[in-house]
């Protein structure tokens, strides 16, 4: 018995970890720059802040 397969599988886009995760630390200081100063304004309202 001969296997006459051919394997016709797309190979994966390569990722780049280190720009990936600089870009995940980034994202993450500007969400805490946002909630902080949006807990600022809650603040001011009288109104719990965001955790």
């Amino acid at each position: 018995m001969t296997d006459n397969h051919q394997n016709t599988a797309v190979g994966e886009e390569e990722i780049d970890l280190q720009a990936v995760h600089a870009e995940l630390v980034t994202l993450e200081k500007e969400i805490e720059t946002a909630r902080d100063k949006h807990n600022a304004f809650l603040k001011e309202l009288g109104l719990p802040p965001l955790l």
